[in-house]
């Protein structure tokens, strides 16, 4: 995990070194000197999803978009690459941006959600304390669960990135937190946000602590 900042200069092919050593598996960038959109890209996306331009608002319950002002290029072991986008790099802009790789530790990812009490079970190799999930494919909230504010099962105190709300207790956006990944429990009516059949679901968790025998590259 790595915390950058940088200016932008508002020309196609700019670029910041994010200093993981490996190919990023989310970014989350913010200008700071204005008013504009988080914008969440994750490798969950798609099989190139900063090429072709795929984006999440951390601060909208839209699902995902494409636009190549936002990106364009995939990112190295070392550097991202920015177009001309207000939101990531406006000439003279000031941004933040949040790096992640896939480890032991973190986990960037996607899954299907089935509909049912008995969701679908996230293998990370590791116990979560931390998850923000997303509707890919449809409208849906931000949700935002961890094991200090829900410190059993169900871990329903949910919050949204994209909403003003204080947080409530949440059946129907519940996950159970599990040794070695996550499963979605939730149901109608919320379940758009978390878990409607055929819908696509990315996610980033941060662990508890990892298995002993969590690999480094993840899934």
């Amino acid at each position: 995990f790595s915390v950058v900042t940088y200016t932008g200069n508002g020309t196609g092919g700019a670029n910041f070194g994010h200093g993981l050593g490996v190919k990023p598996a989310c970014v989350i960038v913010k200008r700071r000197n204005s008013a504009t959109n988080w914008q969440f890209v994750s490798k969950a996306l798609s099989a190139t999803p900063f090429a072709s331009g795929n984006y999440l608002k951390l601060n909208s319950s839209d699902p995902m978009g494409t636009n190549t002002a936002v990106w364009n290029a995939e990112p190295t072991s070392s550097l991202i690459y920015l177009t001309t986008s207000g939101d990531t790099n406006a000439s003279g802009g000031t941004y933040v941006a949040y790096c992640f790789a896939n480890t032991s530790m973190i986990k960037c990812g996607k899954y299907t959600g089935n509909g049912s009490t008995d969701g679908t079970f996230v293998h990370l190799g590791m116990k979560p304390a931390f998850i923000i999930y997303k509707n890919t494919s449809a409208t849906g909230n931000w949700g935002m669960l961890d094991n200090t504010r829900s410190t059993f099962n169900l871990t329903q105190a949910w919050v949204a990135s994209n909403l003003s709300n204080t947080e409530s207790n949440e059946p129907t956006r519940a996950v159970d937190f599990l040794s070695n990944g996550f499963k979605a429990r939730g149901t109608s009516p919320s379940n758009a946000d978390l878990n409607t059949s055929g819908n696509t679901y990315i996610y980033l968790a941060i662990a508890e602590q990892p298995f002993v025998t969590s690999t480094t590259n993840g899934s």
